[in-house]
C-alpha cells in the first residue's frame, strides 16, 4: 500500500501560490475619480431572481424572507432595488381619520387619491376660517333680530297678561306686585304706599296676619295664572333654537356647497361633508350661541374647536408621481408597526380623541413595501403575532394591547380597520427563518419567497468591476477621498481573503467599507489627495494592533517558555500542530504541541481530551477517524493491542473541530515507529479513514500565527508549515510570509496524503506492504508494524502470566 501523490507534493510552495494576483489594469483609470457607471446587484444571482420574483409576484402570502449573514449588505442592496422598482409604480391612496360623529370614540376612515389629502386638509382649515368670519356675525344680521325680538315678543306678551290679571286682583286686596326679572314680589299697601319688611314688622299682629293671609291668596292665584308658564318658555326656547339652527344652515350652505361642487368626483369626501352639513349647527350654537352658555370662549378656542372636530387626521401623505412607499422601520415595536393613541391632559384626567392617532410604519407603506429585522422583530411582544393577522386579514387595527394591564386611560377609541396592501419583506439570519420554518406553521403561509444571499461571490470580472463601483458610490456617499487603482486592488485581495478563497469575494462588502473609511482617516491625517495602497496597509496594519492584545500575549507566553513550542530540533511524539481562534473581531492563529505516548494495554488510542469532556463531538470524531485509519493500515495480521493516549498540551478550554487529526496521526505514528519529528515545522488538516488530508479552515491565519513565532525566534530556512493539498485554492497570505518564501526562509507544503506528510517531519518513507501485509524493515511503516507487533506480543505474555 502506497499513498497517492496527485493532489500533493513534498516540493514547497513557490511564493506566486500564496496569494491570488490581482490586476485591475483593464480600467485604465489612475483613480476612482476617473470610474464611470452605477454599481448594480454584486454578484448574487440566486438571490436577485428570488427578489425579483417575491416582489413581482402578487397574491397572499408571497411575502418576503431575505436571509445571509450580516454584513453582505442585503438591506441596502434590497432597499435600492425595491426603491427603484417602487419609483416606477403608481402612488397608492391616502388614508385619514374622521370625526365618528354619532359615536366619536369609533372614529371613521377616509380613503383620498394620491396627493389630494393635502389638499383637502388645506379647504378645511379655509371652511373654518370661513365659519369663524361669518359667526357670530349671522346672529347680528336684522333678518334674524327682527325674527328672534318676535318669538320674544310673543312669549312677552303672554306672561304680561297673565301677570296684569294677577295684578288687578292683588289691587282689590291692598296688595302691591312688583317684577324685578323672574322675581315677583308681594307687598301690603297702607294709604296708598307699599310697606317694606321694616314697616311690615311694626303693624299690629293681627293686620300682619290679615295681610299674610291676602298674600297667601295671591301667590296661589299667581300660581293659576302663570301655570303654561313652563310651556311657555319651552316654546320660546324651541322657536328660538329652531331659529338659530335655520340661520346656522343658511349661513354654512353656500359655504358646503363649494366644497361639494369641488370634490363631487370622491364619493368618500361627499359623504363626510354630507355629515358635517348635519352635525355642524349644533356645534355652531354651542360655540357661539350666548344663551346656551354661561363660559365665553375666545376666538382662538372656537377655532380649535372647531379644527379638532372637522379636521381630518391625515395618516398618510403621497406625491402624485413619488411611487410606491418604501419604509424601513428601525425598531419594530408593536406601536411603530401599527401606530398608537396619544392621550392629552384636562384637568388631572387623560382624554383623547381622533386626532391624536398617529400612524405606524404598516400604514405609511401602504400599498408599498414594509422592509423589517426578523430578530428585532420577534423580541418585541405582540409584534409578531399582529403582524401575522393584519397580512392574513388584510387589516390594520388600531388598538393597543398594553392597556388590559394600565389603569391610567378612563377613554379609549377603537377605530375603523384601513385595508391593507403591502408587500412584508422580514431581513434576517437562516438560523431564525428555519426556526420558524419548523415552528410557526403560519410563517410559510405569508412568507413564501426565501431570498437567499450567498457567503461569497465568484471572481469575474464582472463582478470585481461590479465591487469597485460600490466602493466608489459608497466613497462619495460618505465624502471618502479617492482610491488609487494599487489601492483598489489591495481592497479587493482583502475581500479574497475575508472569503478564504482566490477565486471568490466576500459577500461581507461592509468589511471592505470599514478598511476604506480607516484609510481615508489616515489619508486626511497626513493631507493626501488620494488613498494609496500604503494607507490602506496602514489601516489593516492598526486593526491588527487594536484587535491583537489576546494574540500578543499568547506569543508571549511562547516566547518566555510558558507556553511549550519548539521551532527547531527533532522530538519523538511530539508535533506542532496549529489553531485558529476568535475573540470578537479578531481572528489569529496560534500554534499547539500535540503528543502521543504508547504502552502496553488493550486500551486503544484515548483522547484526553474527551476523556476530561473538553473535547467537543466534531473533534472526538477525528480521533476515533484516526483510531480506524490506524486499524486499517497495521492491524489486518494481528490485532493491534495498545494503549496510547494523545492530548493537546496546555489547553484548557474546549476544543472543537478536526484541523489537528493529521497532527494527531503523525505525533501517534511517531510514538509507535519510535521515529523523531522535525520540530521546525507545523501542521494542520484533517484526514479521512483512507488516510487522505482534507481542506481546514483559518488556514492563513494558522500559517502567519507560526510564522511570527519563527521570525520573532529568527527565521532559519528550515521552517514551515505543512497544509492540506485542497487548501491551496484558500491560500491569501500576508505579504511579509510571502516575502519570507520568496526569500527561501520559510516554507510551505501542500500534502494530499498523511504519509506526505510523515515523510516531512520524519524523513522516512512509508513503505510498501508485500503480499503478506508485512512492510519493508526500515521504512517508516515497517518500523511501526515491528513495535506495534512487539506491543502485541508483550500484551499476550502478560495476560498469560495473569492467567
Amino acid at each position: 500500500m502506497s499513498y497517492p501523490v496527485a493532489k500533493g507534493s513534498l516540493q514547497a510552495l513557490n511564493s506566486e501560490q500564496l496569494s491570488a494576483q490581482v490586476d485591475l489594469g483593464h480600467l485604465n483609470i489612475e483613480t476612482t475619480e476617473d470610474l464611470e457607471g452605477t454599481s448594480g446587484f454584486l454578484g448574487q444571482p440566486r438571490a436577485k431572481e428570488s427578489l425579483e420574483f417575491g416582489i413581482a409576484m402578487r397574491g397572499s402570502g408571497y411575502n418576503l424572507y431575505v436571509m445571509g449573514e450580516s454584513g453582505t449588505g442585503r438591506q441596502s442592496l434590497v432597499s435600492k432595488y425595491v426603491k427603484d422598482l417602487a419609483d416606477s409604480q403608481p402612488s397608492p391612496n391616502e388614508w385619514a381619520y374622521i370625526n365618528n360623529f354619532d359615536n366619536p370614540r369609533e372614529p371613521m376612515t377616509l380613503e383620498l387619491p394620491s396627493a389630494r389629502g393635502d389638499d383637502l386638509l388645506k379647504a378645511i382649515n379655509a371652511f373654518i376660517g370661513d365659519l369663524m368670519d361669518t359667526f357670530p356675525a349671522a346672529f347680528e344680521n336684522p333678518t334674524y333680530q327682527r325674527k328672534r325680538s318676535a318669538i320674544d315678543k310673543d312669549f312677552n306678551q303672554k306672561y304680561d297678561a297673565a301677570m296684569a290679571i294677577v295684578e288687578r286682583f292683588a289691587n282689590q286686596h291692598e296688595v302691591a306686585v312688583v317684577a324685578d326679572s323672574n322675581t315677583v314680589m308681594l307687598l301690603p299697601v297702607i294709604e296708598g304706599k307699599a310697606l317694606d319688611e321694616t314697616e311690615f314688622a311694626q303693624l299690629p299682629e293681627e293686620l300682619r296676619l290679615e295681610f299674610q293671609r291676602r298674600i297667601n291668596d295671591i301667590e296661589e292665584y299667581l300660581s293659576e295664572q302663570l301655570l303654561e308658564l313652563p310651556t311657555w318658555r319651552r316654546t320660546n326656547s324651541e322657536q328660538l333654537r329652531q331659529l338659530n339652527i335655520e340661520t346656522v344652515q343658511q349661513a354654512i350652505k353656500p359655504l358646503l356647497k363649494e366644497l361639494e361642487v369641488k370634490y363631487q368626483s370622491q364619493l368618500s369626501v361627499l359623504r363626510y361633508l354630507r355629515a358635517v352639513k348635519t352635525h355642524l349647527p349644533e356645534l355652531i350654537l354651542d360655540l357661539f350661541a350666548e344663551e346656551l352658555g354661561i363660559e365665553v370662549r375666545s376666538d382662538q378656542e372656537r377655532k380649535q374647536t372647531l379644527q379638532t372636530y372637522l379636521r381630518p387626521n391625515l395618516l398618510t401623505q403621497h406625491e402624485m408621481n413619488g411611487g410606491a412607499p418604501v419604509v424601513y422601520e428601525m425598531l419594530p415595536t408593536y406601536q411603530n408597526l401599527f401606530g398608537r393613541i396619544e392621550y392629552a391632559t384636562q384637568q388631572g384626567i387623560p382624554v383623547t380623541n381622533f386626532q391624536l392617532i398617529r400612524p405606524g410604519s404598516l400604514l405609511k407603506a401602504n400599498g408599498g413595501y414594509l422592509i423589517l429585522d426578523a430578530e428585532k422583530l420577534l423580541i418585541e411582544p405582540f409584534a409578531w403575532d399582529a403582524l401575522k393577522l393584519a397580512l392574513k386579514t388584510k387589516q390594520v387595527k388600531m388598538e393597543s394591547p398594553f392597556l388590559d394591564v394600565s389603569l391610567m386611560h378612563t377613554i379609549t377609541l377603537s377605530p375603523m380597520s384601513i385595508p391593507l396592501n403591502v408587500k412584508v419583506i422580514l431581513i434576517g439570519s437562516r438560523d431564525i427563518y428555519y426556526q420558524l420554518q419548523e415552528w410557526d406553521p403560519e410563517f410559510n403561509e405569508l412568507f413564501r419567497v426565501p431570498v437567499d444571499f450567498d457567503n461569497f461571490i465568484p471572481r469575474s470580472l464582472e463582478t470585481v468591476d461590479n465591487l469597485i463601483l460600490r466602493i466608489k458610490a459608497y466613497g462619495e456617499d460618505k465624502g471618502l477621498r479617492p482610491l488609487t487603482v494599487a489601492a483598489l486592488e489591495r481592497l479587493i485581495a482583502f475581500s479574497l481573503r475575508e472569503a478564504e478563497h482566490q477565486s471568490r469575494l466576500s459577500a461581507q462588502v461592509i468589511k471592505v467599507f470599514k478598511v476604506f473609511a480607516e484609510a481615508d482617516f489616515l489619508c486626511r491625517h497626513q493631507d493626501d489627495r488620494h488613498i494609496d495602497v500604503y494607507h490602506i496597509d496602514r489601516a489593516l496594519n492598526a486593526a491588527d494592533y487594536r484587535n491583537g492584545r489576546i494574540a500578543d500575549q499568547m506569543m508571549l507566553e511562547i516566547q518566555e517558555g510558558t507556553i511549550l513550542i519548539d521551532t527547531e530540533g527533532e522530538r519523538v511524539g511530539c508535533v506542532n500542530g496549529l489553531t485558529v481562534m476568535e475573540v470578537g473581531e479578531s481572528r489569529f492563529g496560534s500554534p499547539a504541541r500535540i503528543t502521543a505516548t504508547v504502552h502496553v494495554g488493550a486500551k486503544g488510542v484515548v483522547d484526553i481530551e474527551r476523556e476530561v469532556e473538553l473535547g467537543q463531538a466534531i473533534h472526538s470524531k477525528g480521533m476515533m477517524i484516526l483510531s480506524g485509519f490506524l486499524g486499517h493500515e497495521f492491524g489486518r495480521n494481528f490485532p493491534l493491542t495498545l494503549s496510547a493516549h494523545i492530548t493537546m498540551e496546555q489547553s484548557y478550554g474546549h476544543i472543537d473541530g478536526d484541523s489537528a487529526t493529521v497532527a494527531e496521526y503523525c505525533a501517534l505514528l511517531s510514538s509507535i515507529a519510535q521515529v523523531p519529528v522535525k520540530q521546525s515545522l507545523a501542521i494542520t488538516g484533517s484526514m479521512n479513514q483512507l488516510g487522505e488530508v482534507q481542506a481546514v479552515g483559518g488556514v492563513n491565519e494558522k500559517i502567519e500565527g507560526y510564522f511570527k513565532l519563527c521570525e520573532l525566534r529568527g527565521l532559519t530556512g528550515q521552517q514551515g508549515v505543512i497544509i492540506p493539498a485542497d487548501n491551496l485554492k484558500h491560500l491569501m497570505l500576508k505579504q511579509n510570509v510571502i516575502e519570507a518564501v520568496r526569500n527561501g526562509q520559510f516554507a510551505i507544503y501542500a500534502v494530499g496524503h498523511v504519509y506526505q506528510a510523515m515523510e516531512l517531519l520524519t524523513a522516512k518513507t512509508q513503505g510498501t506492504a508485500d503480499a503478506n501485509g508485512n512492510f519493508a524493515e526500515g521504512t517508516l511503516n515497517g518500523l511501526a508494524q515491528k513495535a506495534l507487533k512487539q506491543l502485541f506480543d508483550h500484551y499476550q505474555e502478560t495476560d498469560e502470566g495473569d492467567e
